[in-house]
């Protein structure tokens, strides 16, 4: 069954080239990629909790990680092993998610290196830096790794050290992230984030580490799909709306705000601003007008003094989700 399974995969995936929906199919290394088997419905046995695999005569061994949906009737199970060698059963079933509440209250979320997250509450997440903390004893097992013969035993020992130590930073990420992007799901009505090009951003060379270690864009996506899953909105701001250099009490946009600089002093008003607070509540203002199918954030350039200067303003802002 897992043979004809990838078949049918292979198919699906011919088929979307031809139609143009997608790449050509990519060959799968058997070394790199996560090895899988799929079990259709025919291929397997569900019965009182217990997961019985075609030509096994014993239920398998398992930790659920939760129960299964009351009445939910699987599909389809997969098997996988990870580059730790740790095996995973995943059950594909059909279930509802009940919507939450409706509450009046939204918040304005701004990722960051210093702190993970600033609301727009003036609370700031702390960034936990999993792989900092694990960096050398990461370092060393990478270094024991490259002294091996390739090819020896020995290598392949060191290797799965390594991805366990990968595989622990990896999951303790991750599950702060869900905890994280559940609550501020469960408590605010609309979510206003702005949108990072991450991408670009991993090529400074003094930053990426710190960048890939915080997770922006796994971040955005959790929050993606909890908001659709309890009926929740996600609104997303232009990338180049200017939220950390305008001023959030009177409009005034500053010249220039190096990253170093963490508190600045308006030439406007005077208003002293912590910088992520500042910039999370202009996020948060701008979230109405984005909502409005994509009005144009931005402010008018005002110079301290009370001086305006006009800019040629070549993109409006996005919409987390479009327009009826």
């Amino acid at each position: 069954m897992p043979l004809q399974q990838a078949l049918r995969h292979l198919q699906t995936a011919f088929t979307g080239f031809f139609a143009g929906r997608a790449r050509y199919p990519r060959f799968k290394s058997r070394k790199k990629s996560r090895a899988s088997a799929e079990y259709t419905r025919s291929a397997f046995r569900w019965q009182d909790g217990c997961l019985t695999l075609a030509k096994m005569s014993e239920p398998l061994a398992i930790v659920w990680s939760r129960p299964l949906p009351q009445g939910a009737v699987p599909s389809t199970v997969t098997v996988s092993r990870d580059a730790a060698g740790r095996w995973f059963v995943s059950i594909l079933c059909t279930d509802t998610i009940a919507l939450l509440e409706p509450v009046e209250r939204a918040v304005g979320v701004d990722a960051g290196i210093t702190s993970l997250v600033a609301l727009s509450t003036g609370e700031k997440v702390a960034n936990p830096r999993h792989e900092r903390r694990d960096r050398e004893r990461l370092a060393r097992a990478q270094k024991d790794l490259s002294r091996k013969a390739k090819g020896s035993a020995n290598r392949d020992k060191a290797k799965m050290r390594v991805a366990r130590i990968h595989a622990r930073i990896a999951d303790r990420r991750r599950d702060f992230l869900h905890k994280l992007t559940t609550r501020l799901v469960r408590e605010n009505q609309t979510v206003v984030i702005e949108d990072l090009n991450v991408r670009t951003m991993v090529k400074n060379h003094s930053l990426a580490r710190a960048i890939s270690d915080a997770a922006w864009h796994q971040l955005r996506s959790m929050l993606e799909y909890r908001a659709g899953w309890y009926g929740r909105e996600l609104i997303v701001v232009d990338r180049w709306f200017p939220s950390t250099k305008t001023c959030a009490k009177c409009g005034t946009i500053t010249d220039t705000l190096p990253l170093e600089v963490r508190e600045w002093e308006c030439g406007g008003c005077g208003v002293r601003h912590d910088r992520d607070v500042n910039a999370v509540k202009n996020v948060l203002a701008a979230g109405p007008a984005v909502s409005a199918c994509g009005a144009d954030v931005r402010p008018k350039r005002r110079r301290p003094g009370g001086r305006t200067a006009t800019k040629r303003e070549t993109r409006s802002a996005t919409v987390g989700i479009p327009c009826p």
